[in-house]
């Protein structure tokens, strides 16, 4: 009888300390949510950068991961381009991620992050990133093709779930500190889009809050300045809305741009659509900075 008694406590004990262990080998996984078109896929040159962000970049790495699409996480760094090595001349690229996790990693080097991307050059709000999506409002301001059928808001919520699912069963939490948001040159171009991206921004990121029940997350936008489509006035109309959601909306931040090239701020491609690694350099470094405002 004693024995069975002594067996009990020795096995009680096991599983206490065994509990223990596993909770001290959990981990909080920062997380930060990335959104939007061509310029939060990024047209940076990886290989264009100093040697001192790649030496800021390897004393954070083993800290900071990211997900594309939804995909496995992987370390922080550049993503292949065969598009960007055809119209650019380099494969290895970068958009405003890099920085951004950087930043975050420098101010908290005891912490661990996750960036979760999801974005698609050429897309809308009204459109493609609508969270009330309709074949109608694709098919107004999409491109023909594939795009007229992409639901990215509710492409990017399952990203995310997948991501936070994958924490979990790792059996570590999470916190969702902040959005990254870095899109609207293409609701520019049409005037229905332009005319309604003060509302489709705001329902965004009500939406967003919503959906993942984080009700005070922090988002930063990053303001348009492109220059192409058929109505005029939509830079200026999508402009002014990125700013006034601002005032619309609590804990929102906008990284203002100057309007017209040449883009001495964010410096881009020849294009001038795109930032180039100076103008993704300084674009993520200002992500970053106003992530942590928003803390």
């Amino acid at each position: 009888m004693k024995s069975s008694y002594k067996l009990v406590v020795i096995l009680i004990f096991i599983f206490s300390f065994g509990s223990a262990i596993a909770q001290t080998n959990k981990e909080n996984i920062n997380v930060v949510l990335l959104a939007g078109q061509s310029n939060m896929a990024g047209a940076g040159d990886f290989t264009a950068l100093d040697a001192s962000v790649k030496e800021r970049l390897a004393k954070v790495v083993d800290r900071v991961q990211i997900s594309n699409s939804g995909k496995e996480p992987i370390p922080l760094s550049f993503y292949l381009s065969k598009g960007h090595k055809k119209k650019y001349g380099f494969e290895e690229a970068f958009g405003p991620e890099l920085l951004i996790g950087i930043v975050l990693a420098e101010k908290f080097p005891k912490e661990k992050f996750l960036l979760i991307k999801t974005a698609q050059g050429g897309t809308a709000l009204y459109g493609a990133w609508n969270p009330d999506w309709t074949a109608e409002k694709t098919t107004q301001v999409e491109a023909e093709g594939f795009k007229r059928n992409l639901k990215l808001y509710s492409n990017f919520i399952d990203d995310v779930n997948k991501n936070i699912k994958r924490i979990e069963s790792q059996g570590n939490t999470y916190k969702i500190i902040g959005m990254g948001w870095m899109q609207g040159e293409n609701d520019a171009a049409k005037e229905v889009s332009a005319m309604s991206y003060e509302a489709n921004l705001v329902n965004l990121i009500n939406r967003v809050r919503s959906d993942l029940k984080v009700m005070d997350m922090p988002f930063v936008l990053g303001q348009i300045n492109s220059h192409y489509g058929d109505f005029p006035a939509g830079p200026a109309t999508v402009r002014a809305a990125e700013v006034n959601s601002t005032n619309l909306l609590k804990k929102v931040i906008v990284i203002k741009t100057t309007a017209d090239k040449p883009f001495n701020d964010f410096p881009k491609h020849s294009d001038n659509v795109h930032y180039n690694a100076e103008g993704q350099y300084r674009l993520g470094t200002a992500f970053g900075e106003a992530l942590l405002k928003l803390q």
